[in-house]
């Protein structure tokens, strides 16, 4: 299986150039000891159980909270899977990071591209929670092979954050990776990455201004200059996806799912998802159940 995903071909997927896995119960389908050339550039996050690797030369023992970038072209062997494996998978071509990257200079300083040796570190908690959030919100817009404007927009901003993450986390531990944003950078990105972690709870501009110990004036117009967008409509955004993922659950009523978001009422709820996807929550779950049927 990992091999499978690994060497997937990206081409022709929904998302062109785009491949990723939240994978709860991984299969042992490769022999153990069988290896293979790798032919994509993957970040694998375990988030449980144990998985041993080896990559050209070096064996990596993966625990929970290990993030490993796997280089393209590197040859793998896959040793051994231990207690219920369960992991986060991302691969890309430089083609869709290209295409799909907000910052030029954060991609053209993305040595993950070029780099021959596999690099491994273990995040702490909020890392931890950071990435796996942003794995899921880039794997929920994928499923999708028919993107809005709007969903196209928020998946390019994901991504970059994506990368942002991985650059600001590798740059603790190798000097390869120093960082060189702005401050307007680093706050657009920082922005981001607060809404990824609080954007359930807190849909206010004033919120995330006051974390970053700026004036919500301020931060709308740094966010606007790097993103496109001022922040209040990724909020916006933000939160209709988090609301979509949690209609697609048949096990939420929508009370609970008005609860999870903190709206006051289900009519403040309800009249704010029409208003941006010009559907009810009750009809929105009526046409997932409906996609779910047709697959």
């Amino acid at each position: 299986m990992m091999k499978d995903l690994l060497n997937i071909e990206l081409k022709g997927l929904p998302i062109e150039g785009l491949d990723i896995h939240i994978i709860k119960k991984y299969v042992v389908k490769t022999p153990s000891d069988q290896s293979f050339n790798v032919k994509n550039l993957s970040i694998l996050l375990i988030k449980a159980g144990r998985f041993k690797i080896q990559l050209q030369e070096a064996v990596q023992d993966l625990y929970p909270r290990d993030i490993i970038v796997i280089p393209k072209n590197s040859f793998c062997t896959l040793l051994e899977v231990q207690d219920k494996l369960q992991f986060f998978l991302i691969t890309f071509s430089s083609e869709f990071a290209i295409e799909n990257c907000l910052n030029k200079k954060l991609l053209d300083s993305f040595y993950f591209f070029i780099i021959k040796e596999s690099l491994k570190i273990t995040l702490d908690e909020k890392e931890f929670l950071v990435l796996s959030l942003i794995y899921k919100l880039i794997y929920f817009l994928s499923k999708d092979d028919k993107l809005s404007r709007f969903d196209y927009d928020l998946q390019r901003i994901s991504f970059s954050l994506f990368l942002y993450e991985l650059k600001f986390i590798y740059a603790k531990h190798d000097t390869m990776a120093a960082l060189n944003f702005s401050r307007r950078e680093s706050l657009a990105m920082g922005f981001l990455t607060v809404l990824s972690i609080h954007c359930r709870k807190q849909h206010h501009v004033k919120f995330y201004a006051g974390t970053l110990s700026v004036t919500p004036a301020h931060l709308s117009k740094i966010v606007k200059s790097i993103t496109g967008k001022p922040a209040k409509i990724l909020i916006i955004e933000a939160i209709i996806i988090e609301a979509k993922n949690l209609l697609d659950n048949s096990q939420l009523s929508i009370l609970d799912i008005v609860e999870e978001l903190e709206f006051d009422s289900l009519s403040s709820f309800s009249s704010f998802f029409k208003k941006y996807t010009f559907f009810s929550p009750s009809e929105y779950r009526s046409n997932a159940i409906e996609r779910f049927k047709s697959r």
